[in-house]
């Protein structure tokens, strides 16, 4: 599990106060006032620190590409993907979703529109919910998958998570998709010139690592 980061505070005593946030609740951009609360950071994203919660990073290769937390057997899976200055992903993702697991259903949820049903897992089916949410220049898709995908204290559980929850995004040019890079606690991020991989919820294989 990872370890608990320290209150996020100004580098010098002298700094003003920080700004009041203009929303209630998040997922927050990083440049945007937000609660200084403590998160586990981990680069691209910053996550709430629940001792309830056991969160791993999720790794195709040697590129961490995702988060995954786990509470009460069910799983909610995060991954910030960089967009475009002018429009939103939400709308496009939901169409690619969509179009491999047509039985599910749209309705409002606490983020606005989210997909909900079952979709094919290893064991049979398995109930999901998918959550999408448009940040400036970047994305946030989040699956709530197992039994308490739709169990009300579970499910309330993980959108406080996802409410704390802070996106960095960064200045450096980014393709379109292209996800934002995550790194365990005090750790460099690695530079490097190979793409990596959109977004694809289905397609298997990152692998999930604990941090001790």
């Amino acid at each position: 599990m990872f370890r608990r980061r320290r209150r996020e505070q100004p580098e010098q005593a002298g700094e003003q106060e920080p700004a009041v946030p203009t929303r209630e609740s998040g997922p927050w951009d990083a440049d945007e006032a937000h609660p200084n609360t403590d998160r586990i950071d981990l680069g691209g994203l910053r996550l709430p620190h629940n001792p309830d919660f056991d969160v791993r990073l999720a790794s195709v290769g040697d590129q961490h590409v995702g988060v995954v937390v786990i509470y009460e057997d069910t799983t909610l899976q995060l991954q910030a993907l960089a967009a475009p200055r002018s429009s939103g992903l939400w709308d496009e993702v939901k169409t690619k979703i969509r179009a491999q697991a047509k039985d599910l259903e749209e309705r409002e949820g606490p983020f606005g529109s989210e997909l909900t049903g079952e979709i094919n897992a290893d064991g049979g089916p398995r109930p999901a919910r998918y959550l999408g949410i448009d940040g400036p220049r970047w994305f946030l898709l989040a699956v709530i998958s197992g039994k308490g995908a739709f169990d009300e204290a579970v499910s309330e559980a993980f959108a406080d998570f996802m409410k704390d929850v802070v996106v960095v995004r960064g200045d450096d040019p980014m393709a379109r998709e292209e996800p934002i890079p995550l790194r365990r606690p005090n750790e460099q991020t690695a530079e490097t010139d190979e793409h990596r991989p959109g977004v694809n919820p289905f397609k298997r294989g990152p692998e999930i690592s604990e941090i001790r």
